[in-house]
Formats: structure tokens, sequence, C-alpha cells
């Protein structure tokens, strides 16, 4: 059977896991990288693949090379090139690892990266552009809206809200019925017990707003 292709945009870390997770589902092909930060990659080899270039290589792509994930950890960028990549025509797919464990009603949203060893649990909803990194576990009717970034061995109990384009720090613990708003940053290893508000940056045991983000 003959693999449709797809470009993956980023060109660090997070694109060699997001990458590692696309060969092992066997169903697309990696056509290539996007690196629009370090136009000196060009035609660069990286993970196994070609990197194509930056933006421009949009209005080049071949015919039926139309798939497209977005592989960059920071939370507005992933936001921003998504919506350049729907404006251009192409679709965004999703990348789930096989070792993760989703319950079966489970939704998730378009372009979202499910790592290995990630546990969501039933009645949850990840919006599009999400990331769960590896071994983060999202408890039962969770809400974790578009763009946001559960890093890895972060834990959320149930009933949990993150907010959109969110950071929820490596390790970090988020007890049942919190809320953390739009665009806010919890550090490594926080104990959130309270709700955080939007655009903020907050961190620590218990966790507490300590500057704005914005």
């Amino acid at each position: 059977m003959v693999k449709e292709h797809i470009v993956i945009w980023g060109a660090s870390g997070h694109a060699m896991v997001v990458a590692d997770i696309i060969r092992l589902r066997r169903k697309f092909s990696i056509y290539g990288f996007i690196d629009d930060i370090n136009p000196d990659r060009k035609n660069e080899m990286f993970s196994r693949e070609r990197i194509l270039g930056g933006t421009e290589v949009l209005d080049t792509l071949e015919k039926g090379v139309h798939r497209f994930i977005i592989a960059i950890g920071d939370c507005k960028a992933r936001i921003e090139k998504a919506r350049i990549i729907k404006q251009a025509g192409f679709d965004l797919i999703s990348a789930i690892h096989p070792s993760s464990i989703i319950a079966s009603d489970v939704l998730i949203g378009e372009g979202s990266v499910i790592a290995a060893g990630a546990v969501i649990n039933p009645g949850c909803k990840i919006g599009d552009n999400v990331i769960i990194n590896t071994s983060a576990v999202i408890d039962h009717e969770c809400v974790i809206n578009d763009g946001s970034h559960i890093c890895p061995g972060a834990n959320l109990a149930g009933n949990v809200t993150i907010g959109e384009s969110s950071w929820i720090g490596i390790g970090s613990i988020i007890k049942e019925k919190i809320r953390i708003g739009n665009n806010s940053f919890i550090g490594a290893g926080s104990l959130v017990l309270k709700d955080i508000p939007d655009n903020v940056v907050a961190f620590g045991s218990p966790a507490k707003v300590m500057k704005s983000n914005e």
C-alpha cells in the first residue's frame, strides 16, 4: 500500500518525537521537515529525512503532498503555524503513540500529539494542536483547550480544565476541578491546589502566581 506523504513543521527535539510516532503508526510517509527559524539548515538531513526549507516550501510542494503536523513545543508558535497551514489549504493530522492509553470516548482535535505512555481517561476533550507529552496522565472529564502543552509526567486529576495555549510544566500535579486560564505557565514540579487566572506564570508547592505572562 502506498502511504500518503506528511510534512512535519519543526526540526528540533519535539519534531524527532513526532517523527517517531508517525513511523510507528505506519500510516504516513514523512516527506520532510520545515525549519523557518534556521534557513541555513535547508537540505540538511534531520531524523532520517531532509529539511525542505522554511515557510516558502508551502508554495513549492509537489502535487499530492497535503498533510501536515506542527511539531513545535512553544504553544503560541504552534497555533500560529497551524493557522498558516490551514489558510494555505493543507490538512492537519494528529499523531498518537501506540503505547498511549486513551479511553474510547475521548475526543481529540486535529494536529494534536499524544506521546508515549500518556494516559487519557474517559470523558476527556482534547482540543486542536495540543501536546500530551510522555507519560502525562489526564484523568476523567478533563478539558484541554487548543494549543496547550501538558509536559512529561504531569498529572491532572478529574474535571480539570486547561485554557488555550497554556503550558503545564514537567511533573506538575493539578488537583481535581481546578481551572488553569488561557496563556498561563505552570512551572515544573508545581502542586496546583487553586484556580490559576489567564496570562500568568505560577509555580511552587502549592503553586502561586509570580508574574504576568503577557
